[in-house]
């Protein structure tokens, strides 16, 4: 385990490492982000959308288009307090336009991360960040 005082950033699912002069990457345990409540997450995403006078039930219908989940559904796993992890893996359908979604979300690119549970995570991140940044549901839910 590194020296605290040596990490400089969290870049994707990996973490930058700085030991003099060279810099290490390896990969970030994805448990932090996978054992939150996906109750947690999505309150996250409509306080976001919330803030630029957008509505939850947009938040809603990014999150049904892309795991394929019904409204009803979703309030199910919110109510039972499901975590992320098994939020995703349960998803009835993930979206097969899913694989369009391109850019950077936090100085990432989410079409290169490498692991899959981490980029459905990028994914839904791009995908509230168009919502809050006022484009037009159309052209967020992508079609293939």
């Amino acid at each position: 385990m590194p020296d605290p005082k040596q990490i400089l950033s969290w870049y994707g699912n990996r973490e930058i490492i700085s030991s003099g002069n060279d810099r290490i990457q390896k990969p970030m345990k994805q448990a932090r982000i996978a054992s939150m409540t996906f109750e947690k997450l999505h309150k996250c995403y409509v306080n976001k959308a919330v803030r630029k006078g957008l509505k939850a039930e947009e938040v809603d219908r990014i999150v049904c288009w892309l795991t394929g989940y019904r409204p009803q559904a979703l309030q199910a796993h919110l109510c039972r307090g499901s975590d992320v992890e098994t939020f995703l893996r349960e998803a009835p359908a993930m979206n097969p336009a899913r694989f369009l979604i391109r850019g950077i979300v936090c100085g990432v690119r989410v079409e290169a991360v490498q692991d899959p549970f981490m980029q459905t995570i990028r994914y839904l991140d791009k995908l509230v960040n168009e919502l809050a940044k006022g484009k037009t549901m159309e052209s967020i839910l992508r079609k293939p």
